[in-house]
């Protein structure tokens, strides 16, 4: 079992440097449709859904029980046939919506892959955003005072509605002007350990539309070593050593991934803390996207393909 966490809070940001507020686009794109992830089967209501600011820094939203997808497309013309699912991180308790979900797609976009933000469902929370604060202030104050211990979080679902994210994506290619055979997930904090779910826990079907993703993002995430597939997909890894929740400079999940003769790349930042999303100011965390297409572009993912 994982321990689910991932959570950029006050707590969080006092175990490092404070994080700037979040600059760019806090909805979708003006057009951007959300799709309902299970069709009329989708669970929960987006009622449901409240949004907040978060510290002052960013908005977030949380009480999700009505899982989503959003495209965020790019311009005419300059699409690449490539798709990549965004899973925003919040220790299943929000989503990280701005900093991890919106701001990520648009930048994907802007070269060429064709991204969509993955709302996926999450553990209930007091609706009072005072009374909210207090209690995620207690769930992570022992990483807060140094204490190492990181809270476990139940999944409601996320690993399932990542899966599916990856269905409708691929059910859907042709009309996306994608190639099915590249669509892959990254994955912020709580949303790396969604996208990790996507690869452990794939049904073996044979299913070409519910294999795992074909390339993974896997930004702060759990680093403890696990059983990797024999046909894992190649696997981006990102964090800073600093990071008060997984920086402990153990980065099995990397080595599991190699001795299983599978691609990886890591990158492991001096600084950063935890939820630097796209980089922090002042780090080299600020190239970290940068990096992640570079890589994509060494696997082939950003040459142009003709799609139907």
């Amino acid at each position: 079992m994982l321990a689910f966490a991932g959570f950029s809070t006050q707590a969080l940001s006092q175990a490092a440097t404070p994080l700037a507020p979040v600059v760019g686009p806090v909805h979708a794109p003006a057009g951007a449709v959300p799709i309902p992830l299970y069709g009329k089967a989708t669970p929960g209501r987006p009622t449901d859904e409240i949004e907040s600011t978060l510290m002052g820094r960013e908005t977030v939203v949380r009480n999700v029980t009505y899982p989503t997808l959003t495209p965020v497309l790019p311009a005419p013309g300059k699409a690449n046939g490539t798709a990549v699912i965004v899973a925003p991180g919040g220790g299943f308790m929000i989503l990280a919506m701005q900093n991890e979900g919106w701001r990520v797609a648009r930048f994907l976009a802007d070269h060429g892959v064709t991204a969509f933000v993955l709302k996926y469902r999450l553990n209930h929370t007091a609706k009072n955003d005072v009374q909210f604060m207090q209690d995620m202030s207690r769930t992570f104050s022992d990483v807060a005072q140094g204490g190492g211990k990181r809270p476990e979080l139940k999944d409601p679902g996320a690993g399932h509605d990542a899966l599916a994210a990856l269905k409708l994506v691929r059910a859907r290619a042709a009309e996306w002007h994608v190639d099915p055979t590249r669509v892959g997930m990254i994955g912020f904090s709580a949303g790396a350990i969604a996208t990790l779910k996507s690869v452990l826990e794939a049904p073996a079907d044979n299913d070409p539309q519910t294999r795992p993703p074909d390339f993974v993002g896997y930004i702060y995430g759990p680093m403890e070593q696990v059983s990797v597939p024999s046909d894992a997909p190649p696997m981006f890894a990102a964090l800073a050593m600093d990071d008060p929740l997984f920086g402990n400079g153990d980065f099995s999940i990397a080595t599991a991934w190699h001795a299983a003769k599978r691609p990886v790349e890591l990158h492991v930042y001096q600084t950063g803390g935890h939820g630097f999303g796209m980089g922090r100011a002042g780090t080299t965390t600020s190239r970290m996207m940068d990096q992640f297409l570079a890589w994509m572009d060494m696997q082939g993912l950003l040459k142009p393909k003709v799609t139907p």
